[in-house]
């Protein structure tokens, strides 16, 4: 338990990656991770898309800056990509796919690697060109998008972590 504390409390988002492709022995460490996410009733609302080739990572930063007005690279040069989508028809959706999310970059984090929660993904699967990616994955569009997982390995610093805010916890 200590050690699952250590990482909650240690765990940052990274905004900067090498450019070297993560491990599938790590990539494997983190997508289980995020199978054993609690989901609404056991339904398992949510789908991982990982996405590794290159030019579709670049497609979907594209498409993700698109949603903003930007031209930047939004993924900060992440080399995998796990998009993860929920089944719009299932109540908790969006809770379970949130639950996916916190348990893909908690993993990550203690597999060594760095990770970012990017959102926009719903105005990314939700646009016509990303309901054609969705149809070429094999899912249709009662998919919504809840996030893209970056995963990497951090170049620079680890950022520590900002104080707690008073009154983050109440008890009654």
């Amino acid at each position: 338990m200590r050690e699952t504390l250590k990482d909650l409390k240690t765990r940052r988002s990274i905004r900067a990656y090498k450019p070297e492709q993560i491990t599938e022995e790590e990539l494997n460490q983190v997508l289980e991770a995020g199978l054993y996410a609690p989901t609404g009733m056991g339904r398992q609302s949510p789908v991982m898309v990982v996405v590794q080739d290159p030019d579709m990572v670049k497609k979907l930063s594209a498409m993700n800056a698109a949603v903003m007005g930007l031209s930047s690279d939004p993924f900060y040069g992440a080399p995998t990509v796990i998009v993860v989508l929920a089944d719009s028809t299932i109540p908790t959706y969006r809770e379970d796919g949130s639950l996916v999310m916190g348990n893909l970059l908690n993993a990550a984090h203690a597999a060594g690697l760095g990770s970012c929660w990017i959102h926009r993904a719903r105005e990314v699967f939700s646009s016509e060109e990303g309901k054609a990616l969705l149809k070429e994955w094999g899912l249709d569009d009662r998919y919504e998008g809840i996030g893209h997982c970056i995963l990497g390995y951090a170049d620079g610093e680890y950022p520590e972590a900002k104080p707690r805010k008073e009154g983050y916890i109440i008890r009654v």
